[in-house]
């Protein structure tokens, strides 16, 4: 016959499952902890304003969610520090592929898109505000009309303004996409194009990805070249502007374009 011991620790034992029973759930605490970090910037922002968060936090409201591992705020962190650890400004966003979004755990298709499509808007609002001061005789206006959509690449990309006779825009065009360290413009292709669509004055301009506006001894020598063809065809090469990081070189004022001509607006 089996005797039946009283076990004085069994009721310690159902006590303390009935107090697991009525505890919290620490993984829901912790997500309702992480949720509250992710709104954190929210709430800041209707309560404070816009400018009350850093680049991280607006950026953070954008994405909403986080990882595991990451809330949003750590993950935007992580998105504006892609080309340098630690940095926190926006101009990465810029710069940014879909690919390069898409590498980072945490960012799937969509939040790749919407960060990119923050980068576009920004761009053309900054574009939009130049176009009201646009005058193509005018080198900073023509500077700042086009210094967003040059100063974020990563290789030589040289675009050709086409204008008429009171220098008003007929069209651009990308004229080529060039290697870190040089693009070669063509002056037949530049003149072909200028023919086709009737211009009278024509505008260059190239980014140096560098940020460095200063002209090479090569952008020196195609602006001639370009400028002495044009007098010939009857076209004339009102400047040559090199876009850097927030600045810019005209080679008229440079004095590679030495004609004294610029036409009335």
């Amino acid at each position: 016959m089996n005797n039946l011991h009283h076990n004085p620790n069994n009721e310690d034992v159902r006590s303390g499952s009935d107090e697991n029973r009525n505890a919290p759930d620490v993984r829901i605490m912790r997500t309702d902890n992480a949720r509250r970090r992710e709104e954190m910037p929210y709430e800041r922002f209707l309560s404070c304003g816009a400018s009350s968060l850093t680049n991280a936090e607006l950026l953070a409201i954008i994405l909403r969610t986080g990882t595991r591992e990451k809330n949003a705020t750590l993950l935007s962190r992580e998105i504006l520090g892609f080309f340098e650890e630690g940095a926190v400004d926006l101009s990465a966003l810029h710069r940014l592929t879909l690919e390069d979004l898409m590498s980072i755990p945490g960012i799937g298709e969509v939040k790749a898109v919407k960060i990119l499509s923050l980068a576009e808007i920004s761009r053309r609002l900054v574009r939009e505000r130049a176009a009201s001061r646009l005058v193509f005789s005018s080198p900073p206006a023509v500077a700042d009309y086009y210094m967003e959509q040059l100063r974020h690449l990563e290789t030589e990309t040289a675009v050709l303004v086409m204008l008429d006779n009171r220098m008003a825009l007929i069209r651009e065009e990308v004229l080529s996409l060039g290697t870190v360290n040089c693009t070669l413009l063509s002056p037949r292709e530049i003149f072909l194009r200028a023919l086709r669509w009737g211009a009278v004055n024509i505008m260059l301009l190239h980014n140096h990805p560098s940020g460095d506006p200063t002209p090479s001894e090569m952008d020196k020598e195609i602006t001639e070249r370009i400028f002495r063809a044009g007098q010939m065809l009857g076209i004339q090469l009102i400047d040559h502007l090199i876009i850097g990081d927030l600045r810019y070189t005209s080679l008229r004022e440079y004095g590679c374009i030495t004609d004294g001509f610029l036409p009335e607006t």
